[in-house]
């Protein structure tokens, strides 16, 4: 599928951005600029996404999310995992050093109150209470995540 290509060689280069507390609840947009939608070069190969983070959907995800965006942690990150229908997952920073300074900041898991529908992003995690820096975008209704306690903060608009 010519989409999940797409994203598989987008790289991320945040543009603007604003930044509120994630004890706001109201939803905050963050833009994404990718300067390589298909893997071919040049600025016609360009693109960009917005996604709408809600603090009351996952308080402590949003707040991670949002300060790693003050922080422009997602400049130079890339779409590793792609699977057709299901994730596009990305978050690992492309700087070794900054990727081991976030390794260890993990925070505790969100209830889930979104269920996880098409175009939801969630942080990825490798079991209780270990979100960091890796979010996945869904490509389609994966309710089944709602009962494995990933809880979307955020949907692509």
């Amino acid at each position: 599928m010519r989409a999940v290509a797409v994203f598989f060689a987008a790289l991320i280069a945040v543009l603007g951005f604003g930044v509120v507390s994630a004890a706001e609840t109201a939803p905050v947009l963050v833009r994404f600029d990718l300067a390589n939608l298909d893997g071919e070069p040049g600025p016609e190969h360009a693109g960009s996404f917005v996604l709408e983070v809600h603090p009351d959907w996952a308080p402590l995800g949003a707040e991670r999310f949002l300060d790693l965006v003050a922080q422009e942690f997602w400049k130079g990150t890339r779409f590793f995992r792609v699977i057709d229908n299901f994730v596009a997952q990305f978050g690992i920073h492309g700087k070794p050093a900054v990727a081991a300074e976030w390794r260890d900041k993990k925070i505790k898991d969100d209830p889930v109150v979104e269920s996880n529908k098409r175009g939801t992003v969630v942080f990825a995690t490798s079991g209780k209470d270990t979100r960091t820096t890796q979010l996945f975008i869904n490509f389609a209704d994966n309710a089944n995540l709602d009962g494995m306690g990933f809880a979307p903060f955020a949907k692509v608009v």
